[in-house]
């Protein structure tokens, strides 16, 4: 075994990938480091490789197409009603004020707080008032509940002005869990709740969330939220008013990586599950391309595309532009990055021998996950 394939091995099994995940691929390295290599063009490219192989060759025409993660943001399907109006519930606390009437506004007291000298609703829904009695308060208002106490009160005062108020909020409220720093019950209010507002009111999202399948259980029901679709391209259905009973959790991050091999100063997993990664940035950040023994011109991607079908990108990088169109190129997960050595065996030779082990990668890591 050369030095590439040590380096090799002993990056993959630092990793987190499988340990026959690893002997495959240090196998692919092993065969693929000696004889020498002509880049085809065109459909000479694709010629003896077969249907089951797309070879796309990088260019300024073609790398629009791949400068964005293929799956992109999704739309939540979770019913997004932009109104709120808070309806008061048992257990809420209200302030009722008669003015220039004290008698009938309960003392509040140096010691007391608005809340403790409230009219609480009780469990079926009414508060009780003096000269009037029992008043419907649950589901309502607060303006519909200061209508109908000034209309009964009319009975008794001439005109009179009378101001409702909640005084805490206790009947309605939503949950925080999984991934945040200080997961939460978080009563609703006057104050219409954004999902993002209740995210951050828990603490806000650890280093291992994934805000892209953030879940909200409403209703018997669960739907899946892509916050980051909010917060990266502004989807504002993606930042759905929370409602009563609404269970948010924030999940963890899962693995997903692409593998960079081949002739790179340190072969290594690259982490694609916090950030989108560009061909370019892979490798500057595990020392760039091996000088003295690399092809610039055989920087290669292997990416499943569909069931039954491999992509290989080319990419040249002997020149700054080859380089400046990796910047562009985002890596997804499960992508093999492999540098080809120079000189090295015939291209499509390279191609058919690494397959086999790309493939295999693809399969098992599709098992695992």
């Amino acid at each position: 075994m050369d030095k590439v394939s040590w380096r090799a091995e002993n990056a993959l099994m630092q990793s987190k990938v499988p340990v026959f995940i690893a002997f495959l691929l240090i196998m692919a390295i092993t065969a693929c480091s000696d004889g020498y290599v002509q880049f085809p063009t065109g459909k000479e490219a694709q010629g003896s490789l077969g249907d089951d192989v797309e070879v796309i060759v990088l260019s300024s025409e073609n790398i629009s197409d791949f400068t964005r993660p293929a799956r992109g943001h999704q739309v939540t399907q979770l019913p997004n009603r932009r109104d709120w109006t808070y309806a008061v519930g048992a257990g809420d606390i209200l302030s009722v004020i008669v003015f220039d009437h004290p008698e009938l506004t309960l003392p509040a007291g140096p010691q007391r707080s608005a809340a403790e000298s409230g009219f609480q609703v009780a469990s079926d829904g009414t508060i009780t008032y003096p000269y009037i009695g029992a008043i419907r308060a649950s589901g309502r208002s607060v303006g519909q509940i200061r209508s109908d106490i000034s209309q009964r009160l009319a009975n008794f005062i001439p005109d009179p002005q009378v101001e409702v108020r909640i005084a805490a909020y206790n009947s309605q409220s939503i949950v925080v869990s999984g991934e945040v720093a200080a997961p939460n019950r978080q009563p609703l209010t006057s104050v219409r709740l954004s999902l993002v507002e209740a995210i951050n009111a828990a603490g806000g999202l650890t280093d291992e969330a994934d805000p892209r399948i953030v879940s909200v259980q409403r209703g018997g029901h669960i739907y899946h939220v892509d916050v980051l679709g909010f917060l990266q391209d502004g989807i504002e259905q993606n930042n759905p008013i929370l409602r009563n009973g609404d269970v948010v959790n924030v999940p963890r991050r899962s693995a997903e990586e692409a593998y960079l091999l081949g002739e790179v100063a340190r072969p290594d997993v690259v982490d694609l599950s916090r950030e989108a990664i560009t061909l370019t940035q892979a490798i500057t950040r595990r020392g760039g391309l091996q000088q003295s023994r690399a092809n610039a011109r055989g920087v290669l991607v292997f990416r499943a595309h569909g069931d039954h079908v491999t992509r290989v990108f080319q990419l040249d990088t002997s020149s700054p532009s080859g380089l400046l169109l990796g910047t562009k190129f985002v890596l997804e997960p499960r992508d093999v990055v492999y540098v080809l050595r120079s000189p090295l065996q015939r291209w499509n030779d390279t191609i058919v021998r690494l397959l086999p082990t790309v493939q295999a990668v693809n399969t098992v890591d599709s098992v695992v996950n």
